[in-house]
Order: C-alpha cells, then sequence, then structure tokens
C-alpha cells in the first residue's frame, strides 16, 4: 500500500505531515553531522587516514567491500510519521522490554543515564532530545522514533524504543516488491528459483545497495520495504561502517551522503560559482582544509525509471536483470549544518 498523498488525507494529517518534513529535516543535520563529521574528527584525532569514498563509487550497482572501520559511526535509525500498528512488531520488534523508559535502560545497563533520564528526554520538541539521541546511537540494533499516541490535542513524535531488531526476511521483503512491480503474481518463486534470487538482488538495487551488503544495510533495506506496506511515510537511515555514508530511504527515493576531498581547482572553481571568495567558501562549505585538499559533504539522490515502478498497464511482465532500476539525480555539495544559509552547489563527480 503506498502512502497518502496530500489530497488523500485530512486537515490535521496535513499538518502532522508538515510537522513530520521539519523534524526530519533537522534529524538529518544531527545523523550527517554524527555518521560524518564525527566520524572524520575521531580520525583526525587518532592520527589515521580517514578512509575517503571516490564519487565514483556511488553509482547505481556500484559494489563497495572494505572492513569494518571502528572509528567511523555505524547505526540505523527508523522516523514514522504515524505509530506503528500492533502486528509491526512481527517483523520490526519494538516490545515494552526495550522501550525507553528507565527501567529499562538501567535493566540494559546500556550507558549511565538512568540517574539523570527524564521522560520528557524522549520527545523531539524537548532540548535534551538530540543529546539522548546521541548517547542511544552507539549501541548496535535500531532506534524507533514515531508518533506519540497519548498526547490527543496535538501531534508530538518521541523515541519510543531501543535496541530495536530488524526480523523480516529478504525474501518476503523481494515478494512484496515483485509484485508491487507486477514482476510476479503471487509468490516469489512462481517462475523458476533464477528469477526468485534476481528478485532478491534487485530489491538491494532499488534501495540502492549492492546485493552483497552486510547486515546493518541489509536490515535497512528489509525494514523500508515491510514500511512501504502502511498508508503514512516512513524514513529509514543507515551509517555504514564500511561504506563510510549515511544513506536515507524514504518516500522521496534514495539520498547518500559521504565526505569528498575538493582539489584547490575544484574550491576555486566552486567559490567562482556561488560569488564567494576562497576564504568565505571555505569558511562555509568545508569541513577541513589542507595543503593538498578541503573537506565536503557530498549528496547524491537516485529516481526510479520504467523498470523499477509498477507498469502503466498493470500487467505481470518479465525480470531483465541487465536493466538498471535506478538513475542518479542529483548531486550537490552540501554546506555542512552549521552553515544554515547556505545552499548546496551543483557538483558532479560521480561520472567523472
Amino acid at each position: 500500500m503506498p502512502f497518502l498523498g496530500r489530497n488523500e488525507i485530512g486537515w490535521n494529517e496535513r499538518f502532522r505531515r508538515c510537522l513530520y518534513f521539519f523534524l526530519r529535516d533537522e534529524l538529518d543535520t544531527t545523523l550527517i553531522t554524527e555518521s560524518l563529521i564525527e566520524s572524520y574528527r575521531t580520525f583526525k584525532a587518532s592520527g589515521k587516514e580517514y578512509p575517503w569514498v571516490e564519487p565514483r563509487q556511488l553509482k547505481p550497482r556500484a559494489k563497495i567491500h572494505g572492513p569494518e572501520h571502528t572509528e567511523h559511526r555505524h547505526f540505523i535509525v527508523i522516523f514514522t510519521e504515524d505509530v506503528l500498528p500492533p502486528q509491526a512488531k512481527t517483523h520490526i520488534r519494538f516490545f515494552d522490554s526495550n522501550k525507553l523508559i528507565k527501567e529499562n535502560l538501567g535493566f540494559l545497563t546500556l550507558f549511565d543515564l538512568k540517574d539523570v533520564f527524564h521522560q520528557r528526554m524522549r520527545y523531539f520538541e524537548d532540548s535534551e532530545f538530540v543529546n539522548l539521541l546521541k548517547s542511544l546511537l552507539p549501541y548496535d540494533f535500531a532506534l524507533l522514533i514515531q508518533r506519540d499516541p497519548t498526547v490527543k490535542s496535538r501531534y508530538r513524535f518521541a523515541l519510543s524504543h531501543f535496541h530495536v531488531k530488524i526480523d523480516s526476511p529478504v525474501a518476503n521483503a523481494a515478494e512484496q516488491l515483485g509484485r508491487d512491480l507486477r514482476y510476479i503474481a503471487r509468490d516469489l518463486y512462481e517462475k523458476g528459483e533464477r528469477v526468485g534470487e534476481m528478485l532478491q538482488q534487485k530489491l538491494y538495487e532499488y534501495y540502492g545497495f549492492h546485493h552483497t551488503v552486510g547486515g546493518r544495510r541489509t536490515a535497512a533495506v528489509v525494514a523500508t520495504q515491510y514500511l512501504a506496506r502502511f498508508d503514512f511515510i516512513s524514513t529509514v537511515y543507515v551509517s555504514s561502517s564500511e561504506a563510510r555514508s549515511l544513506t536515507r530511504t524514504s518516500e522521496g527515493g534514495v539520498a547518500k551522503y559521504i565526505l569528498i576531498r575538493l582539489t584547490p581547482s575544484d574550491i576555486k572553481e566552486l567559490a567562482h560559482t556561488v560569488r564567494l571568495s576562497v576564504e568565505e567558501f571555505s569558511n562555509l562549505y568545508l569541513l577541513d582544509r589542507t595543503r593538498e585538499y578541503g573537506v565536503g559533504i557530498f549528496l547524491v539522490t537516485y529516481k526510479h525509471n520504467e523498470h523499477s515502478r509498477p507498469p502503466v498497464d498493470g500487467k505481470v511482465r518479465e525480470l531483465n536483470p541487465d536493466f538498471q532500476w535506478l538513475n542518479v539525480d542529483l548531486q550537490l555539495l552540501v554546506p555542512p549544518p552549521t552553515s544554515g544559509d547556505a545552499r548546496p552547489i551543483p557538483f558532479s563527480r560521480v561520472y567523472t
């Protein structure tokens, strides 16, 4: 079931969606900082060279292999527009035992917050929310942020659960996607094992990953596909210590953030584009500057094409694995969250 569009929801739901989008922008800045900027600072503080990602590795279907870098932060965060229904607990494991309350924090002894934790910290509107979120990010499994159902007079979002496991088989997710895109009519293997296996590989491609990626990104893929069955918007963030990237999947498609090195000529050209001096540009857009290069945030967004959208006639079609399911849409140099007035700059590097 696709999420309902703006004209299909009530007036109060429209307000909720506006609030959701606003808070998601806030969450973007927090998670970019935690995933990329703080990881870079950790590498630099330890005297280690940052493991740069080449922009060409952001091509659709690109395969990135490498070690898990312990200095690079990793996490999964799920942010839903509404409350997950009870039946979702079968695949998104949120229970009373991992609800974000003081008793659970103390029982699981994850960190020393039991003496300072108060209930208001769970709410997005609280000044301590970001600090609480940052404290929980280093612990494995996912965090769940969703609408708080206990407040009837207004909409409020809360970090409701931590230590959330994703327990949804890849085969089920691929079957659901295959039916939605009309490559199968009923079950995953109705056209044979080869098509069933290929659909599972294409599931990863649909969400911007190679099918050989590890468990954390696999969990993000199956969670995103499972959440697609509800009529409200969901966003899944995954930060990978192997890929050194932050990926966001949502109703808007797939977006990937990495850190990028800019040569002196890149810096000069970009500064000219936005009519700034090199020094002004560096202050606004760069995280760091050495004699050899500057460090910036690079964003690539992707869009689905006719092979990864439902066919107009609704008929079951044949799967051709050679057809690419994602196309690069935008390539942008993004200013750091501290440069709130600066705009992203078009910066094509994926195919250069």
